[in-house]
C-alpha cells in the first residue's frame, strides 16, 4: 500500500506537470516545431516514469547499510549491490537502443515497466533464502528494465518539443526523478530500517542457528515494500501502453534503414558518455556511504534509520535544483550552468572531507543540490544534433551509467584503507571532468568545427 501511495504522488505532481506547461507554448518546450501539436499530457505521463525509477533506485541506499549488517560485508562487498544494479545498465544499453529501432519508444517503455516489475517480484525468493547473490541476480533484472526505460524516456523527451529548451525540458522531468530519490530513504527507512540494528559484534558471536534465524527475519522486511512495488509497476505499464503518445518520427532510426552519419562523429557524445559515467559514479558513490559515513563518531554518530532521513535531504536538494534549474536554463546557457554546479560540487566534497561533525555532513548533504542539474543537461549536450541517430545515442549515453558500478566499488576500497571519511576524493576528480566537459567537450559539431 505504500508503494502505491507513492504512485498516487507521483500522478499527482504530473497533473502539475501538465498545468505548468500546456499554458505557455511560447516558451515552453510541448509545441511540436511547426505543427502547433501539444505535447503537456505525453510529457506528464512519461514524466510518471521518471519518478519511478528515481524511487526504485535510491532504495539501493537503504539495502546498502541493511545487507552489509545483515551479511556481516566490508565496504567494497557491499558494494556489489551498486555494482550489480548499475552494471546492468552497460550490459542492456545497446540492447534497449535496438528495441527502440523495433518496436518504438512507447512499447519500449511498456518492456521496460514489466522487467522492473519482474525484477521486483524476485526481491520474495532473495529474502527467503536469505541470499546476497540472489538479491544481486533481482538487482540486476530490476536495472535491466530500468535501463530499457531510460534508454527510451530520455531521449523522447528531449525530442519532445523545441531542441533549443530540451535541456530545460528534461530538468524539468528529471525532477521529478528526484522526487522519487527523495522520498525513498523516508519509505525504506520506516518499512525496511524499522528494527533496531543489532551491532556486528553482537551479530558475530551468535549461533548458526540463530544467525540464520536473524538473517531471515531481517532479510523478510524487503517483502513487503518490493511486492508493492511491483504491482505498481504492472499497473503503470498497462496505463502506459493504453496512453496513445505521439510518434516522433525524425529522431528514430528505424530498422534497416541507411543513416549516412555515425554516432562515434559526435565528440560532443563520446565526451558527454564519460561525463555520465563520472557523474552517475560520484553521485551514487557519495549517496551509498552516507548512512554509513553520519555513522562514524567524528561526522554524525547517527543509528542507521536516522541518517537514511538525512540521505533523504541530499536526493530532495537535488529535486529542487532541478525545479530551479529548469527556470534557469531558460535564462542561461546549459554549458555555464553545468560549469558552475560542477564547481559547487567539488568545493563542497572537498570541505566535507576537511572537516567534521555538522559542517562535514551538511557540505556533503548539499552536494545534492548542485548535482541537481547535472544529468539532464550532460545528456542533452551529449546527444545534441544526431538526428535520427538519437535513439542509438542514447544508448551509448545510458550505457555509461555503468560509472555508478564501478566508482562506487573503487571508493569501497578505499575506503577499506584509508577509512570512509577521506574516500570521498574520488567523487572530487569526477566533478572536475565535469567541468572540462562543460567548458569544452560539449560542444556540437556545429560548433566545434565552425569555421573562424
Amino acid at each position: 500500500m505504500a508503494a502505491l501511495s507513492g504512485l498516487d504522488i507521483s500522478e499527482g505532481w504530473t497533473i502539475a506537470l501538465m498545468a505548468i506547461a500546456a499554458p505557455n507554448t511560447s516558451t515552453t518546450t510541448t509545441t511540436a516545431p511547426g505543427t502547433g501539436q501539444s505535447y503537456g499530457a505525453p510529457l506528464a505521463t512519461v514524466t510518471t516514469l521518471f519518478f519511478m525509477w528515481g524511487f526504485l533506485t535510491c532504495l539501493n541506499d537503504i539495502l546498502v547499510p541493511h545487507l552489509k549488517s545483515i551479511f556481516d560485508l566490508s565496504y567494497a562487498r557491499i558494494m556489489l549491490i551498486q555494482f550489480a544494479f548499475f552494471g546492468a545498465y552497460f550490459l542492456f544499453s545497446i540492447p534497449s537502443a535496438k528495441i527502440i529501432d523495433w518496436i518504438g519508444y512507447q512499447k519500449s517503455m511498456v518492456a521496460g515497466l514489466l522487467t522492473m516489475g519482474l525484477g521486483a517480484f524476485l526481491f520474495v525468493p532473495a529474502a527467503s533464502a536469505p541470499s546476497y547473490p540472489l538479491f544481486l541476480g533481482a538487482l540486476i533484472v530490476l536495472a535491466a528494465g530500468i535501463t530499457c526505460l531510460q534508454v527510451a524516456a530520455n531521449p523522447y523527451v528531449t525530442v519532445l518539443g523545441k531542441p533549443e529548451t530540451a535541456s530545460s525540458r528534461l530538468n524539468l522531468t528529471q525532477a521529478f526523478n528526484s522526487l522519487g530519490t527523495f522520498l525513498a530513504p523516508f519509505f525504506g527507512g520506516l518499512l525496511i530500517l524499522s528494527a533496531a540494528p543489532k551491532s556486528m559484534d553482537e551479530i558475530r558471536a551468535m549461533a548458526p542457528d540463530v544467525l540464520q534465524a536473524y538473517r531471515l527475519h531481517e532479510a523478510a522486511t524487503v517483502k513487503t515494500p518490493y511486492v508493492g512495488l511491483g504491482i505498481a509497476l504492472v499497473v503503470l505499464a498497462v496505463a502506459i501502453g493504453s496512453f496513445k503518445l505521439p510518434t516522433i518520427e525524425h529522431a528514430q532510426h528505424k530498422v534497416g534503414e541507411k543513416v549516412n552519419d555515425s554516432i562515434w562523429r559526435h565528440p560532443n557524445l563520446i565526451f558527454g558518455a564519460i561525463a555520465i559515467f563520472v557523474y552517475v559514479g560520484g553521485e551514487v558513490s557519495i549517496g551509498s556511504f552516507l548512512v554509513n559515513y553520519f555513522g562514524q563518531p567524528e561526522i554524525g554518530g547517527l543509528t542507521e534509520k536516522v541518517a537514511a532521513s538525512f540521505v533523504a535531504f541530499y536526493w530532495g536538494g537535488a529535486m529542487v535544483g532541478r525545479f530551479i534549474g529548469s527556470a534557469l536554463l531558460q535564462k542561461m546557457s546549459t554549458r555555464g550552468l553545468l560549469g558552475i554546479c560542477a564547481v559547487c560540487a567539488a568545493a563542497l566534497v572537498a570541505i566535507s572531507m576537511l572537516t567534521t561533525g555538522h559542517t562535514a555532513m551538511y557540505s556533503i548533504i548539499l552536494v545534492g543540490f548542485f548535482n541537481s542539474i547535472m544529468f539532464p543537461s550532460i545528456f542533452t549536450l551529449g546527444v545534441a544534433e544526431l538526428g535520427p541517430l538519437t535513439g542509438d545515442g542514447s544508448g551509448v549515453m545510458i550505457m555509461a551509467i555503468v560509472g555508478g558500478a564501478i566508482i562506487p566499488v573503487a571508493q569501497g576500497a578505499i575506503a577499506d584503507r584509508i577509512g570512509i571519511h577521506h574516500a570521498f576524493f574520488l567523487p572530487v576528480l569526477c566533478y572536475l571532468y565535469i567541468l572540462f566537459f562543460a567548458l569544452s567537450g560539449s560542444k556540437p559539431n556545429s560548433q566545434r568545427y565552425a569555421k573562424a
